[in-house]
Formats: structure tokens, C-alpha cells, sequence
């Protein structure tokens, strides 16, 4: 990413989950290449630690649906611009559906991959069934894997704000239906 233009920043607000004047709300303005300007919503909590946030483009975009082939360690550099209405598929691992706690972030595959690792690790500590544990444990070898690059996985990004792109010319962007 380029050099952030603008950040603007308040402090001591009240939080919407302990009521404490320990908000920090931050909203900046940034160039993301191939996608164009950006507004970056953040809002983080001292105290409870509740944090919140979001992107949105500049300019009025098309809903859009994009997807990727992932095969290779090379591919964990590709960049992907996620909105909190952003819905993520890995066909056979996990969809990560929009809802009140969905986070919009700029990150690249590799970051992405680890938010779905984190996902199945918080499945594995919380989960009582066996089977369930050791279908669990398989699908977080084979995260691994995909980000060692010895493993294919598509990865499919659909937005009907438009707010989302993965940044590759091996992305297909087409319309969302």
C-alpha cells in the first residue's frame, strides 16, 4: 500500500459494550494499488478490549464476486481488500459469513488463511465431539498446506457493496448474483 494521507483519531469515547470512556475511534484515508482510495473504520476498546472495523471505497462500486485459485507460497503475498459485508469462501474448509462482529481489513492470503486457522483452533478448544475435533485438526493441516504452498485451494470473496477485491491478475472478478 501507499502512504497513508490522512488519519484522524478520537479518544475516550464511550464504549457500546462496558460503557467505559475507552473508545478509541480512528478513521483514515488510504491508496490501495489496482482498487484506488479507501476510508479505513476502526473503533478499540482499552478496557474490554472490543474492537470493530471496516473499509469502504472511495467511489460507488459494483457488487462483485471474486475468486482465486491459490497453488503456490508465492500466492501468500497477494493482496485482498475485505469489507465487513464481505462473505469468504474456501470450497470444503469454512465460509466466514458477514454479521455483526464480520471486520473489514486490507490484508494478503497468508493473513486471510491464518483469520481461518484462528476460526478452527477456536472450533477445536471449544468443541466437545470428538469427530467433530478430528474434522477439525484435518482441516487445519490442510490450511497449512495450502499456505506451504503443496496444497490448491480456491478462495472466493463475494461483496454486494463492491468494497472487496483480491488484487492479482490470477483473481477472476465477475458479477455477484
Amino acid at each position: 500500500m501507499e502512504k497513508l494521507e490522512k488519519l484522524e483519531k478520537l479518544e475516550k469515547q464511550p464504549c457500546p459494550m462496558c460503557g467505559k470512556n475507552t473508545l478509541t475511534l480512528t478513521e483514515s484515508e488510504d491508496n490501495v494499488p489496482y482498487f484506488g482510495k479507501v476510508y479505513v473504520f476502526s473503533m478499540s476498546c482499552s478496557d474490554c478490549k472490543y474492537k470493530k472495523s471496516d473499509i469502504e471505497a472511495a467511489e460507488q462500486k459494483e457488487p462483485c464476486k471474486y475468486s482465486i485459485d491459490v497453488d503456490s507460497e508465492a500466492d501468500m503475498r497477494i493482496k485482498v481488500v475485505k469489507s465487513s459485508n464481505a462473505t469468504v469462501k474456501l470450497p470444503h474448509v469454512m465460509t466466514i459469513s458477514p454479521g455483526p462482529a464480520s471486520l473489514g481489513y486490507i490484508t494478503n492470503i497468508e493473513g486471510l488463511l491464518n483469520r481461518v486457522k484462528e476460526g478452527i483452533q477456536s472450533l477445536i478448544d471449544s468443541e466437545e465431539d470428538k469427530d467433530a475435533v478430528k474434522k477439525a485438526r484435518r482441516l487445519m493441516k490442510k490450511v497449512n498446506r495450502v499456505i506451504w504452498g503443496s496444497e490448491k485451494q480456491k478462495i472466493i470473496i463475494e461483496d454486494p457493496t463492491g468494497n472487496s477485491a483480491i488484487i492479482s491478475d490470477k483473481a477472476v472478478k465477475s458479477k455477484l448474483k
